[in-house]
This record gives C-alpha cells, structure tokens and sequence, in this order.
C-alpha cells in the first residue's frame, strides 16, 4: 500500500477498482485491509481503503486521544493529497463516526454518506447491551496485539448473534484473515481509539448534514444497539434507514452480502 502526506502525518491507503471514487472508513483498531471481503461487491467504483492513524502502516503519533475529529481531519486531507475534490463516504461502527465528523466539518468533500453499525455520541449513546460485559470488551481488543486469534474469538458474541456463529461457522476466520495481512494494531492505539469514542458527540450538528444518508443497522447489534440508528434518524431527518435482520455488529454477516450490495445500489443512485 502507498503512504501520502496527509496534514501532520502519513497515511497508508490503496485503491482497488476504477469508476467513481468511494472511500471505505473502518472502524475501532482496526487496519483498512478489513475491508478486503467486502471490495469485490462495490463494482462501478474506485475504492480508497485507508489506515486510520495508529492503525496498519499509518502514522502513530504519540499522544493521549485520536480524536474522532482528528481522524475525520485525516480522511479529508488524504482525499486533497488524492486530488480528490468530492467522494461518497462508507463508515462503519468507530469508522461511522468519522464518517459523520467528515462530513459535518468537510461538506463539501461529500457528496454521499453510509453510517454503519455507529451512533451519534453524546450522552444519549447507547454503547453496550445490559449484561454485555464492559464497552467493547476493551481487554480483548487489547489482546488483538499480542494474540489475535485469542481476541477475536472473545469478540465473537459481540459481533454476530450466537445462532449465526452456529450457522456460519466460517465467520471465526474471515475478518480475522484480511486483518492479518497488516501489521497488527498496537495497544495503545486501542487505548487512543476509545479515548476518542468516548469524546465523540455529533448529536446537536447532525441537523447541520445536507448530503444524502444512508444509516444502516443490525437489529441484533449488541456492540452498539438498534437504538442508536432510531437516534440518527431522528436528528438527520432526510436520511434512509436501512436494518439488517438477524445483524449483529459485524453487519454483512446475517445475510451474506446482501448488506454491501444494498449499500452499493444505494450509492449508485
């Protein structure tokens, strides 16, 4: 993948695809490479996948919080060191919020918005189901670094519902693959990324988007639950509501592909 200036630091990102461009937003900790299983479904497109700072081989600047605005600052300057003047934009779960931020500060970068699996922030947020465990089960994202095999299947439950793990045995690998083509996530990082989840607050500005939006979400979403998507709803009052059934965090998993390619047509439009 190449590295470009993008503001205060390098980004790594790759592009697959030619047509119009799409900028796929990934989420917590995570490299853009997770986005690999998904590509092949955004025909028509010329897709940018990227590292977000402290993740792959971007940049890891030494500092408490990757604000979420910070990030959204990142995307916008990769897109300018790309020449690319405008961009429909796909975020999912953390990559959602950067999504929002990107296009509330950055307008007229965006001319299409997805906010996946995400929520609004604020205090309003709902973050984790009752009985969950604790947000995001920080220690097993943690342990991403050093065993990530170990991590991912304690995250597990989190992202797809029991009875779909038990139907499609072959989620345990999927992401897991894609993810280990980058170099692994540090520690720290997570640590960073949840700073600035926990920071994140576009609640009073989402009236504030113009763009078209499509706000798409796992009614089995446990990670961050269905209600968060109703609250999107109700604050970009133009925006699409799109529910996977039988979802959880890990969106596409329930129906396989048939979330990608419902976002795609949309886009499309």
């Amino acid at each position: 993948m190449p590295k470009v200036k993008a503001g205060s630091i390098n980004i790594n990102y790759e592009t697959f695809g030619a047509g119009e461009p799409l900028l796929l937003i990934m989420g917590f900790g995570m490299p853009g490479r997770a986005w690999l299983p998904r590509i092949p479904r955004f025909t028509g497109f010329q897709v940018i996948i990227y590292d977000n700072r402290g993740t792959g081989e971007s940049d890891k600047p030494d500092q408490p919080v990757y604000s979420i605005a910070e990030m959204a600052d990142d995307a916008s300057a990769l897109l300018r060191a790309l020449g690319i003047a405008r961009i429909k934009i796909c975020g999912f779960s953390m990559g959602g919020m950067i999504a929002q931020e990107l296009a509330l500060r950055h307008p007229q970068q965006v001319i299409k918005a997805v906010f996946g699996c995400t929520t609004a922030g604020g205090p309003g947020a709902q973050m984790e189901n009752p009985g969950g465990g604790d947000p995001l089960r920080m220690a097993s994202f943690k342990l991403l670094a050093t065993d990530p095999d170990k991590a991912y299947e304690e995250l597990l439950p989190m992202l797809h519902p029991a009875q779909l793990l038990e139907r499609r045995p072959e989620l345990r690998h999927d992401m897991l693959d894609a993810i280990k083509t980058a170099p692994p996530t540090p520690e720290q990082t997570y640590v960073r990324h949840w700073a600035g989840i926990m920071g994140f607050n576009a609640y009073d500005r989402l009236p504030q988007l113009r763009c078209p939006v499509l706000i798409v979400h796992g009614d089995q979403d446990i990670g961050t639950p269905i209600e968060n998507a109703h609250i999107l709803k109700s604050r970009i009052p133009h925006a699409e509501l799109l529910i996977a059934q039988g979802a959880g965090h890990g969106l596409e998993t329930a129906q396989p592909n048939w979330v990608t390619d419902r976002i795609a047509q949309w886009l499309r439009a």
